[in-house]
């Protein structure tokens, strides 16, 4: 791996541990073991850096979203697997990692907007189409309205105020229970079956 991508790499990991504030370009040239004079050829600043660290979270974000998609048998599946995928990726993230972003870094953060509001919406919309077609989600409902709701309904858990740091919520159970709950909610009667047979799946495992 070339320097410049274990920088990148290992900034991405420190940012998402102690969120962007508290980690300085000294804690991520100590973690790569090089001097800052190294980190600075490739890298401006921390700005630049932190863009670059989002930029190759958004890449694999993107390709496992559509890995998940590919290999799902159904849209109801596909929405499981997105759950557990994302809950991994997210699994060591400091909760505060969004709002840093948006108040310390608004250039990165703007990409991360872009990256919602164009392919996360994508993926949504189309994972409702795909339900109606399979008979899995109701026919008479309104995919565009919809899928910005369950988009914003996604991004309530990184939401401090309602889910303060001071208690502790498993984003992977938050991830559930929002899901689970917009899946019943647009469900056809074959869709609701199936999302309880996978419920109890779930639970045997």
């Amino acid at each position: 791996m070339e320097v410049k991508d274990r920088i990148i790499q290992g900034s991405f990991e420190l940012f998402m541990r102690y969120g962007f504030r508290s980690v300085s370009m000294d804690d991520i040239a100590g973690k790569m073991g090089m001097s800052k004079k190294t980190l600075y050829q490739h890298f401006a600043d921390k700005d630049q850096l932190v863009e670059a660290a989002l930029d190759y979270d958004i890449e694999h974000d993107q390709r496992d979203c559509l890995l998940c998609t590919n290999n799902s048998t159904n849209a109801v599946e596909e929405v499981y697997n997105i759950i557990d995928t994302v809950a991994e990726q997210l699994r060591d993230m400091n909760p505060m990692v969004l709002y840093e972003m948006q108040k310390f870094h608004p250039s990165a953060f703007k990409r991360f907007q872009k990256h919602k509001d164009e392919f996360i919406l994508k993926m949504i919309h189309q994972n409702l189409e795909r339900g109606i077609t399979e008979g899995l989600y109701r026919d008479d409902i309104n995919v565009e309205v919809l899928s910005k709701f369950r988009l914003e309904s996604m991004m309530l858990i990184f939401n401090i105020e309602v889910f303060p740091l001071a208690k502790t919520y498993p984003l992977k159970e938050l991830m559930l229970i929002i899901g689970e709950h917009f899946l019943y909610g647009i469900s056809s009667p074959k869709g609701y079956k199936l999302i309880q047979k996978y419920q109890q799946e779930r639970i045997k495992k």
